[in-house]
């Protein structure tokens, strides 16, 4: 399985769908509407699962945000 999302690519943080809240959603909270381009992923294996974890570095800024899959979308330009 390939990852989603590529370096370089625009997308928009969002809130993770189908999901209770968790403690987790409140470090994107500030981020969620903005848009940054992917900087890195990585994927990691828990047992039978595979999830990719992107860095983002948010546009207009040198803060860069660790999410899943689920809370990134991709920006159409």
């Amino acid at each position: 399985m390939s990852s989603g999302y590529k370096k370089g690519q625009t997308v928009t943080i969002v809130p993770p769908k189908g999901q209770p809240e968790s403690p987790r959603d409140a470090d994107i909270e500030p981020y969620i509407g903005q848009s940054g381009k992917i900087v890195d992923y990585y994927w990691i294996r828990p047992g039978k699962d595979l999830f990719y974890i992107y860095t983002v570095r948010i546009s207009n800024s040198k803060k860069e945000v660790v999410v899943h899959e689920d809370e990134i979308e991709a920006r159409i330009e």
